[in-house]
């Protein structure tokens, strides 16, 4: 079975950064889209970043030129390279894969970005 795991989370202030992990336990990453996703509480998952099987990247509008997703394919690891970091990006943090039909998700890490 598939399972991801997520890390790097933490507090952190406005402006800083932060890096975030996902690491698969199986080889999915290199052929399959990966996507970060946020929920802050009392609102809607969204879509942060995704990343494709060939490289191509999205982001969402709120994230561009401040956010960068990229894949490890030797270690099986993708990340999510945060700066200027803003209190509005305080959520949990998940990973997300698509295998086929399936999808699969992490537990969440936690950032949270002070004032």
């Amino acid at each position: 079975q598939v399972q991801l795991v997520e890390s790097g989370g933490g507090l952190v202030q406005a402006g800083g950064s932060l890096r975030l992990f996902c690491s698969a336990s199986g080889r999915i990453f290199s052929r399959n889209p990966v996507a970060w996703y946020r929920q802050a509480p009392e609102k809607q998952r969204e879509l942060v970043a995704r990343i494709y099987g060939g490289g191509t990247t999205d982001y969402a509008d709120s994230v561009k030129g401040r956010f960068t997703i990229s894949r490890h394919k030797v270690q099986n690891t993708v990340f999510l390279q945060m700066n200027s970091l803003k209190p509005e990006d305080t959520a949990v943090y998940y990973c997300n894969c698509a295998v086929g039909s399936a999808l699969f998700w992490g537990q969440g890490t936690q950032v949270t970005v002070s004032s």
